[in-house]
């Protein structure tokens, strides 16, 4: 068993590595079911309706069956003062292999414009706490028991303050989000014993967009896309496409450029609760070691004044 945990923790810290010495590499997590989960990627995130606390939660396995493979977990919190403004909170935790541990933090402001009859553009503004620790108790990097790197001597605990932004535009059947979540560049590692710093996270910036086509009275196709640039890596694209039975049952296919093809279904349960569901299928080297990933969402939305009518409120498409 403790050998277990070794390589266990082996695995996960040469992954945190591989991606902190890479400035190729991706570091904030990913979702599949990104237009449900808008809060945690873009501040300036609203939906106008007045008088309603959105609650959400994610979680997220990746790469089932690698020792140490990532797990993320994330909740929002939001709701409108009035007709401009719209405030909340918003949680991010990242796992890796119980060696590394990242929690995220923040109050999350909006302030919303009309931008014509219909339409109306928000801009917003993240500030909170990064939350940094390692664990690297046990932890070898050879078999016979020594660790000759000192870079993991000892665990790392630290906290940082944060800064993100956005901007949104939104009609009741279109989106566009510009956003970046994080905006402060930070150190986790620092000189310790003459090893020069590594674990700087770069800003990520991402742009997403969604649209619903009325098909029929009964049916409606919900195409969404997010794309997600950092500085020195390859541009990630995600594209979507759900289709919207009765408004309540949702089910569609996602692809990830070079990464992963998604399966994704939801279920609106009551017209203030949804759940729902979304498989990866591995699609690049990794696929042969790992059976896909897992992710599963709730969205719950709370009437505070009891001014909304069950089910005669309009749906609410992202």
């Amino acid at each position: 068993m403790k050998n277990l945990n070794i390589c266990h923790k082996i695995a996960a810290l040469l992954s945190l590595t591989f991606l902190s010495l890479q400035s190729t590499a991706q570091q904030d997590p990913q979702f599949t079911q990104y237009m449900y989960n808008m809060s945690v990627i873009n501040p300036a995130y609203a939906t106008a309706e007045e008088g309603i606390l959105n609650l959400g939660g994610l979680y997220r396995t990746q790469w089932v069956g690698i020792v140490g493979a990532p797990k993320t977990g994330s909740f929002f919190a939001h709701t409108p003062i009035n007709d401009k403004i719209e405030m909340g909170i918003s949680f991010t935790n990242d796992n890796i292999g119980d060696v590394v541990n990242e929690n995220n933090i923040y109050a999350d402001f909006a302030y919303v414009l009309p931008v014509g009859l219909e339409s109306k553009i928000s801009f917003g503004v993240k500030a909170g706490i990064t939350l940094f620790d390692t664990n690297f108790d046990g932890f070898m990097l050879q078999s016979g028991g020594t660790n000759t790197d000192q870079a993991f001597d000892e665990n790392i605990s630290k906290a940082f303050p944060n800064l993100g932004i956005g901007a949104f535009f939104f009609t009741d059947n279109y989106y566009l989000g510009l956003s970046a979540p994080n905006m402060l560049s930070t150190k986790h590692l620092e000189n310790e014993n003459g090893i020069k710093a590594t674990g700087v996270e770069n800003v990520h910036y991402f742009f997403t967009g969604g649209l619903v086509f009325d098909i029929n009275q009964k049916l409606k196709l919900k195409p969404a896309f997010m794309a997600k640039a950092v500085s020195g890596a390859p541009l990630a694209v995600d594209i979507t496409a759900n289709v919207l039975i009765n408004e309540k049952l949702e089910a569609g296919l996602g692809y990830r450029l070079g990464d992963a093809v998604s399966a994704l279904v939801n279920f609106r349960v009551r017209p203030d609760l949804r759940i729902g569901y979304a498989y990866d299928y591995t699609t690049n080297n990794l696929g042969s070691f790992n059976s896909g990933s897992h992710e599963i969402f709730i969205l719950f939305d709370v009437d505070l004044f009891g001014l909304k009518r069950g089910y005669d409120r309009s749906p609410r498409f992202f």
